[in-house]
């Protein structure tokens, strides 16, 4: 099967299918005309690193992933080690989210808007709590 097809059946990009490739991910044979032709079997790994990136997965824990799925010795204590480390990165960035969310929602609510050239996003932004003469805080003419 040709990368096009590939593509359009996994929902990955050609240049996403070719990285994975060249970094030993899920490597194709090439024909003798130098392109590269996936096997049923490499486009169910594709698929399977395509869900699995849209869970967070990096790069290197898909490889991980690939490498304990196709293993017969594997035990699901190794898989469910690798699904907690990513579940503890997504709720940290949730909490990260969070946070930015507060600060962002606190700024919003106290600018007023209008026609007045204070604003306290700005002066935030700045480092000050209050209006200062600073270039970055000054009404530019």
């Amino acid at each position: 099967m040709k990368i096009g097809q590939v593509a359009r059946e996994t929902g990955l990009s050609v240049k996403a299918i070719r990285y994975y490739h060249d970094i030993g991910l899920v490597v194709a044979q090439r024909g003798d005309n130098g392109y590269r032709a996936y096997s049923a079997a490499q486009l169910e790994q594709l698929r399977f690193v395509a869900r699995s990136k849209a869970l967070g997965f990096s790069l290197e824990q898909c490889g991980e992933l690939l490498s304990l799925q196709s293993r017969s010795d594997r035990t699901a204590a190794q898989v469910k080690s690798l699904a907690s480390e990513q579940l503890g990165q997504v709720r940290d960035k949730i909490a990260q989210l969070q946070t930015l969310e507060a600060r962002l929602n606190a700024l919003v609510n106290r600018c007023h808007g209008g026609d007045s050239p204070e604003c306290p996003i700005l002066d935030s932004l700045c480092g000050d709590a209050e209006p200062t003469d600073r270039p970055c805080c000054k009404e530019q003419p």
